[in-house]
């Protein structure tokens, strides 16, 4: 019988989310989706296939398994603004789990990640200012506060890139407990943070059709190491570095978002300066309740 996701990884982009993925992937009582997203819930075309279509891409998962999928354009806004309807009306149970980054880092590695896919051709410094979605998306407290209206709270897990850098393998039994995992799970090093910007090339057909053409492997092994080096750097970024004017500004558009995060978690001075730090010295959880939610749900209704 079809099986549907008991939980869905729904972000940040560039935070992780692939090598939590994997990590849940390597776990005997976990089946994670192939490939990591769907964009069921995200895309309008791929939605219009319907649930029937959605529950095939799981018809051999075992019922015995918890079965997850990662998908980040469901916490994209204001880009995919009918994802958590979606959620109501498809997958009503689910659980949610939202992993952050240091809000800073994560707008340079998304800039970075749409040069390489040739999405963006522009500086960063212009990309901050035509592309108001590099900030939005690490703005998490509007990220969020769609699902813990929604879902309430306890089906919604943070999780912080830092923790998981410093202290993986409790995270990762933080999340299977979460999840309702019975089993110790097993950090894998081995799959860890292998989706890094900074090592790949950026996107272009012509070069690997050239490159990986029959016979050309191997006289591309004979040049210098040099030689190929000084070629790749042609097809790389380098990290963009921010100004301390740009700091500024891009706190002074997150900090507020921060500061409401950091009630939540009751880690009421959070900001971007230090993030890093607050998150990875405490487990942070929700200090927040249904009935306090539903109280800021009824004030937005009436604004």
């Amino acid at each position: 019988m079809p099986r549907l996701p008991d939980f869905l990884i729904i972000g940040a982009m560039k935070s992780a989310t692939s090598t939590l993925h994997r990590q849940l992937a390597a776990q005997p009582e976990f089946w994670m989706s192939s490939p990591k997203e769907h964009y069921f819930l995200s895309d309008d075309a791929i939605y219009g296939r319907g649930a029937h279509w959605y529950a095939q891409q799981f018809r051999n998962v075992s019922p015995n398994l918890l079965l997850g999928v990662s998908n980040t354009h469901c916490t994209k806004l204001p880009s995919y603004p009918r994802v958590v309807e979606r959620i109501q009306e498809s997958l009503p149970d689910a659980k949610f789990i939202y992993v952050m980054r240091n809000p800073l880092e994560r707008i340079i590695s998304q800039y970075l990640h749409e040069w390489l896919e040739r999405e963006v051709s522009v500086s960063f410094e212009l990309a901050l200012l035509e592309r108001p979605e590099l900030v939005a998306y690490s703005q998490y407290a509007r990220q969020l506060r769609p699902y813990l209206e929604a879902f309430g709270p306890q089906r919604v897990l943070p999780v912080f890139v830092s923790r998981l850098r410093t202290q993986p393998q409790l995270e990762l039994e933080r999340v299977v407990a979460f999840l309702g995992g019975r089993e110790r799970p097993i950090w894998r090093q081995e799959r860890a943070w292998e989706n890094v910007s900074a090592q790949r090339l950026r996107f272009s057909r012509w070069r690997d059709a050239v490159l990986y053409a029959p016979g050309v492997s191997q006289l591309r092994q004979a040049l210098p190491q040099k030689l190929r080096d000084r070629f790749k750097r042609l097809w790389r970024r380098p990290r963009p570095v921010l100004t301390a004017n740009q700091r500024a500004q891009l706190a002074a558009q997150l900090d507020p978002d921060l500061a409401e995060l950091g009630t939540w978690l009751g880690a009421a001075e959070l900001t971007c300066e230090n993030f890093d730090e607050v998150t990875k010295q405490a487990n942070l959880g929700w200090q927040v309740d249904d009935e306090r939610l539903g109280r800021n749900r009824a004030a937005a209704a009436g604004r």
